[in-house]
Order: structure tokens, then sequence, then C-alpha cells
């Protein structure tokens, strides 16, 4: 098998019947060669029937239903596992990442690369705040991040079958596929894109989907979080400090006692600072505590391949 094309997909019914139609012109010159891994996560639409429709017309497709979901993340990870190319594609359903780059990046990959991934020059259809904050997370990312992750990429790439085995073996459960890449190493090369709107459905990362990933990115690839918050104590030790230094020259100089002000201005510097610290303490245990328990990422409910056993994540 020289190349797979792994999809993730989560409540895509209006989208897969065009997915598929494009995949299939973008996988033909490879013929038998070639797979389409469409992995739904635990929809609760008529993704799955569309999935299955779409077998009866297409060879090159395999679906996979996991048993419940469990994250974009997740669901590429599982597709990334059943992949058996030589050559991986990932992309997402929503088509704003276009398929027909995959010619390119074959190209690209020919010349000695393991990793070529898609770097968006320009993001059509999203709102002000979106592009906002993906500019912010991507800098925030970098700075306090001890790998370098490219900037304004997604999981949208190609890699090959050695840079994916290194990512496969790592065992995490807050995964975060494109840093991983990142951390991998192995040659890699971008290659820049503009980003379609999505055509139709509607997103699957709201606001609080958007903050859980940028919390998992960072406390997986970095532990500055944990020293920013020393330092923050030790800052607040000062500020402390100095402000006893006020309280007293007020009480010498002045016979009075502070005013309310900076007794309530104390307090909820403090309590702020300590609340940060322990919520920054509680993602890193939390993390401990979910990665202890040692449980399979997912379940396969159903293959359109029928096969007997299905593939299971296995954590050493």
């Amino acid at each position: 098998m020289l190349v797979s094309v792994v999809v993730p997909c989560m409540n895509e019914e209006e989208s897969i019947p065009h997915l598929v139609a494009r995949l299939e012109k973008v996988v033909a010159p490879y013929g038998k060669r070639a797979e389409i891994l469409l992995v739904d996560d635990g929809s609760t639409d008529g993704t799955w029937a569309e999935i299955e429709a779409a077998r009866k017309t297409c060879s090159q497709l395999r679906g996979l239903r996991l048993s419940a979901n469990r994250g974009h993340q997740v669901a590429l990870t599982a597709g990334l596992e059943a992949a058996q190319g030589e050559r991986i594609f990932m992309l997402d359903a929503d088509l704003q990442d276009p398929p027909e780059l995959l010619g390119d990046m074959m190209g690209m990959m020919d010349r000695g690369y393991d990793v070529v991934y898609g770097r968006r020059s320009e993001r059509q259809g999203e709102t002000i705040f979106k592009r906002a904050t993906a500019w912010v997370f991507y800098r925030a990312l970098n700075a306090m991040s001890d790998v370098d992750i490219p900037r304004d990429t997604g999981d949208f790439r190609l890699v090959s079958r050695k840079a994916l085995d290194a990512v496969l073996s790592m065992p995490e459960r807050a995964r975060f596929v494109r840093g991983m890449f990142a951390w991998a190493g192995f040659r890699q090369i971008g290659i820049e894109y503009c980003r379609a709107p999505r055509a139709m459905g509607e997103t699957k990362y709201p606001l609080r989907k958007m903050i859980r990933f940028a919390t998992d990115a960072m406390t997986a690839f970095s532990t500055r979080p944990l020293k920013f918050a020393t330092r923050m104590s030790f800052a607040s030790l000062g500020f402390s400090a100095l402000m006893m230094i006020y309280v007293l020259r007020s009480l010498i100089l002045y016979q009075t006692a502070p005013g309310w002000a900076s007794v309530v201005l104390a307090i909820s510097l403090f309590s702020g600072v300590q609340l940060l610290t322990l919520g920054i303490l509680g993602e890193y245990i939390g993390r401990l505590y979910i990665e202890a328990k040692n449980r399979p990422l997912y379940f396969v409910s159903e293959d359109t391949r029928g096969a007997e056993t299905v593939p299971l994540r296995k954590l050493a």
C-alpha cells in the first residue's frame, strides 16, 4: 500500500458524499495502492450511514466507527493506527483543507522529507475572533513550549511510515498530534495554501473545546507553566514585602492604619496568585491521574472491512 488517507469525522453527514467524491479523484492515480480511512467519532447524525453507503461505490474506502465520542485527536489516532500505507495523508472532513494538495506533498516527500505539513497563508470564512485566537495560540505555544511547533498549521499533512511509527509509539492520552510530529523530528517542510471556508455543517470546535485543546497542547510539551507559577509566587512575596513596608511607614509617619483599598488589593492579588498556581498544578496532576489509569484510547464498534478483531490502542 503506497498511500493511506485518514479522515476523522464527527457529525459530518452532509460533507461525506462531497468528501469521498473529491478523495476518489485525488487517489485515482494510485489505484489499488491507495486506501481511504474514514473514522466516525461517535457521531449522532447519519455520518456512519453515509460512510457505509460510500463504501458500496468506492472499493478503496474503509470505515471505522468508534464506540463513543473520544475527540478529534483520538479519532485521528485510531485512523493512523489502522492505516497500512507507506505514506499517510491526514485531513479533516469539512474540506477546508484541499485534498488536491496530495500530489504536491507527494512530490515534496519524493525529495526526501518525512513530514510535509500544510501552512495556512490565509484563513477564509473565519471570524476575526477565531483568527486572533489562533494567532495568539501558536505564538504563545511556541513561547512556552520546549519544542518548535510550526505556526499556523493543523493536522493537514503527509507523513512517512517512519515518522508515523515514531509518533504512534508515544503512549500519552492527551493527544496533540501536530505537536507530537514536531517533537519526533525527522526532515520536515511546510507548503502554504489558502484555507477555504466551511462549505456545509458547523464547526466541531466551539470555544470550550478550543480552550481544552490549547491547555492539552501547552501542558503536553512544556513544564514552563509550572515554572511560571513558581515565579508568580516569588513575585507575590515581593509585593507583600513592599506592602508591609508601606503599612509600617504609614503607621510611623501618619499614625494611621492603611485604608480598605490596600487591604482589598492585597487580598485579591494573593488570592488570584494562589488560585492560578493551584490551577496549573491541578492540570498537571490531572494529566498524571489520567495517564496512570492506563485505559485504551478507544474501542472500535464497527469496521466496514468486516474484520472480527478490531485494533485497540495498546499502552505500555
